[in-house]
């Protein structure tokens, strides 16, 4: 537990990518670190390696083709879930019949690729939603794996949502029926909600995810809470973020948790270089990663206590 609170603003330092790496996710596996994001130039999944979460190695592209039925250029919020020696890739992708997004899969024997999609369709797309993308795979302590993700309305002019579905044991399926989670309904988070991740604290499950425009310094991260990994989610920031920006990163979003070997929590997420907030102006937006811990807030005896997220100085 940590011994001081910081709620509303990032923790001072540097990126440890200074490079545009957004939407990061982070793997831990075989004793190194493996880190995806989304498409820069002609790179459609970014990886780097690193074996101390310090030094990164940019290792190229991860996904080297879409399926047909899909558009390049497009591929956003890459993530990895390692099931039974495989590792099964996540992404975002335009649909090229629609021009919205969706989710598709592509599976690899190596983290680092190459990820390789056969699908003839999409994995997940809620077209009449205006899309799916962001997904988020969660791993419970029995095991059993979840995949979160958004429905980009507000590709319609709609408020957007998050959603989850419990996934085959392989991940390359939906095991039920996808569950909405959580809606846009906050001031602050004007115009939409996206980046679902989600983290295990005791019996109390605590969903992530970022708000208002991602091309902005307005942009943020909040959290609800809810006593399984399909809810029902009670939001906890409900009239400012959890995590806003600071003078060193502007817009934090795309948030990612992930343990390091000695089980210490982490939080990988993108924030806008200073001075060069949106892409417009040459901005980039730079992997950052801080420490989390949980702190118990106090509450009247009749109630129990609630951990609350806090960063690390």
């Amino acid at each position: 537990m940590l011994s001081r609170s910081i709620l509303g603003i990032l923790p001072r330092r540097s990126p440890v990518h200074a490079a545009d790496f957004a939407d990061p996710f982070v793997l831990r596996t075989a004793g190194r670190y493996y880190a995806y994001a989304t498409n820069v130039g002609d790179i459609n999944v970014q990886v780097m390696s690193s074996p101390d979460l310090v030094r990164w190695e940019h290792l190229g592209n991860a996904l080297p083709g879409v399926p047909a039925w899909a558009s390049s250029g497009f591929t956003w919020s890459p993530s990895v879930l390692e099931r039974h020696g495989r590792y099964v890739l996540y992404y975002t992708v335009r649909h090229r019949e629609s021009g919205l997004q969706s989710i598709s899969v592509a599976t690899g024997d190596s983290p680092t690729g190459p990820f390789v999609d056969t699908s003839s369709g999409p994995f997940m797309f809620q077209r009449a939603l205006g899309g799916s993308i962001d997904p988020s795979p969660f791993v419970d302590t029995d095991g059993s794996a979840y995949l979160l993700w958004k429905s980009d309305d507000n590709a319609l002019h709609r408020p957007s949502s998050l959603w989850g579905c419990l996934l085959a044991d392989d991940g390359l399926s939906l095991a039920g029926d996808p569950v909405r989670l959580l809606g846009h309904d906050r001031g602050w988070e004007v115009p939409l909600i996206e980046a679902p991740s989600m983290v295990r604290v005791h019996d109390t499950y605590f969903l992530f995810y970022s708000a208002n425009w991602w091309e902005s310094s307005r942009y943020g991260i909040g959290y609800a809470t809810s006593e399984s990994p399909l809810g029902p989610c009670v939001k906890a920031t409900k009239w400012r973020p959890w995590t806003a920006g600071n003078l060193d990163a502007h817009g934090p979003g795309g948030q990612e948790f992930f343990t390091d070997g000695g089980g210490q929590l982490w939080m990988a997420y993108h924030a806008w270089v200073p001075g060069s907030v949106g892409y417009a102006g040459g901005g980039a937006r730079a992997l950052w990663l801080s420490k989390v811990g949980f702190a118990t807030r106090p509450a009247p005896l009749s109630r129990r206590k609630r951990d609350r997220p806090v960063l690390q100085p």
